[in-house]
């Protein structure tokens, strides 16, 4: 057998799972990024993945692994810089189990991330916002699943996979009301509840069994939703509210979308920035900053505070056609 197998095994099993802990989504991100480099390099070698070695996987064809993500998988520079990270971590773990492949590796380690253009954050209006949670059914059961996680996304904030693995007794609805989550980077944090979220939820509640560990947004057979799942219905109220809110149809209205939206509301509200990152579970600061350059209502503001130049409007005047005969001479 070749290092390659053993080595990816091992950095799974051990160095993401046994030493850092890794998420299930970020074990997941680097799975699928390792399946499709293997899959790839497979066609061009014709080797078997159990065959190859890490000479097989040089700074040259990750390289043309990463152009390939681009112009034939049609993945954004974001996706493509998230791959060359989970091949990055791998080559980092592999340099001191095998160092007679340091060539192979340090070559591979030194391709850099793309640069790209940072997008402009999506978020809804408040317009937008009460059409999308009028659009479930609420006469069925599964419309007020749908209302109530909707509005628990908006108001809470919550990523897809914190929204997605709340149990009931993750909610504490009677006094200093909020809903605990365990969120990225394996940080737990507690979110208030507004009064009309808390009616909302409690009603809910009491369709659901009474049991703790019920997950609080269940399929019918009672399991957790999926992130698919949520995407799927989150798309279909989407689409049924853009007849009473025609701005939607100009939006790609995704999960995360939602949780912009309720950054957006806290600023718009005049809450200090610090206090936003710990409501959205930031590690820094700086990443939250992100939000002060989407908001044009906050530039608006200052702009209006500044005084404005002195000067006039001036107006384009011919020159005199003599001095202008003059002044082509």
């Amino acid at each position: 057998m070749t290092a390659l197998a053993p080595t990816l095994q091992a950095f799974f099993t051990d160095r993401l799972c046994s030493q850092l802990q890794a998420s299930p989504h970020t074990i997941a991100s680097y799975r699928d990024s390792w399946r499709l480099l293997l899959g790839f390099v497979q066609q061009r070698t014709r080797k078997a993945p159990s065959q190859l070695d890490i000479d097989d996987l040089d700074h040259q064809i990750v390289a043309t692994f990463l152009s390939w993500l681009e112009t034939d998988r049609g993945n954004s520079v974001a996706t493509r810089n998230v791959r060359l990270g989970a091949i990055r971590s791998l080559f980092q773990f592999a340099a001191l189990r095998h160092p007679e492949h340091a060539d192979t590796i340090q070559r591979v380690l030194a391709i850099p991330a793309k640069r790209h253009d940072q997008t402009e954050i999506c978020f809804l209006i408040p317009d937008e916002i009460d059409a999308l949670l009028a659009a479930p059914d609420r006469t069925t059961w599964l419309g007020r699943r749908d209302h109530a996680l909707l509005l628990l996304a908006i108001q809470a904030s919550l990523r897809l996979a914190e929204l997605t693995t709340l149990r009931q007794r993750d909610l504490q609805l009677d006094s200093g009301p909020h809903v605990r989550c365990h969120g990225k980077g394996r940080r737990n944090r507690s979110t208030p509840l507004t009064d009309q979220t808390v009616a909302v939820l409690r009603a809910w509640c009491r369709e659901l069994p009474d049991d703790p560990d019920t997950p609080l947004f269940p399929t019918r057979r009672g399991t957790h939703l999926s992130s698919d799942a949520v995407q799927w219905l989150l798309a279909k109220h989407v689409a049924a509210a853009t007849s009473g809110c025609a701005t939607l149809r100009s939006k790609r209205v995704t999960p995360h979308v939602l949780r912009h939206t309720a950054a957006m509301r806290l600023l718009h509200a005049r809450v200090d920035i610090t206090v936003i990152a710990l409501w959205l579970g930031h590690q820094q600061v700086q990443t939250t900053m992100v939000y002060l350059h989407a908001d044009l209502a906050l530039k608006e503001r200052a702009l209006a505070r500044t005084t404005p130049p002195d000067t006039a409007p001036g107006r384009y005047r011919p020159a005199d056609p003599l001095l202008d005969f003059l002044n082509r001479l």
